[in-house]
């Protein structure tokens, strides 16, 4: 059975050591949803301040790269490509996030972030019409790279 990386022997918190692992291209796929009401979708569609989608792209993308300052045991990384991908569905608005780097250590965490404040940023824009927006389904669909290699999320 794998056990928890963020324990030492004794149970206490800790850092992991990442400084034994070689580089490796790594990258990780995350997506969200944000639910709404067809109603409050077609009012997110015509918003006449400017495209609220492009705005979560791009916080989406701040996110990711401010991750180790939000997540307390997450590595600071440098991050060679972050892509936020918003579109509309027809429950609401789908958020796929890619992030990629060349490292140590995996960029899960940063997947994740990005692909959350996207969808909170889509509540932030919304809420105003609807206070009933619900954010669901974020989670890891693919990572690659590292000592544990591919993962692909069964559908």
């Amino acid at each position: 059975m794998p056990k928890l990386s963020h324990y030492d022997r004794a149970g206490r918190i800790r850092m992991v050591d990442v400084s034994a692992k070689s580089d490796t291209l790594r990258q990780a796929v995350a997506e969200v949803r944000v639910k709404m009401s067809p109603r409050t979708r077609r009012a997110v569609a015509r918003a006449p301040k400017g495209d609220p989608l492009e705005i979560a792209r791009i916080a989406g993308i701040a996110a990711a790269k401010r991750t180790a300052e939000l997540i307390p045991l997450c590595h600071p990384l440098l991050l060679s490509h972050v892509d936020v991908e918003a579109k509309f569905r027809k429950h609401g608005v789908e958020i796929r996030a890619t992030v990629r780097t060349t490292g140590p250590t995996g960029v899960e965490m940063e997947a994740l972030t990005a692909a959350a404040v996207a969808a909170l940023t889509v509540y932030d824009m919304t809420k105003a019409i609807d206070k009933g927006i619900e954010i669901t389904g974020l989670r890891l669909v693919e990572k690659s790279g590292g000592k544990s290699g591919t993962y692909r999320r069964r559908r």
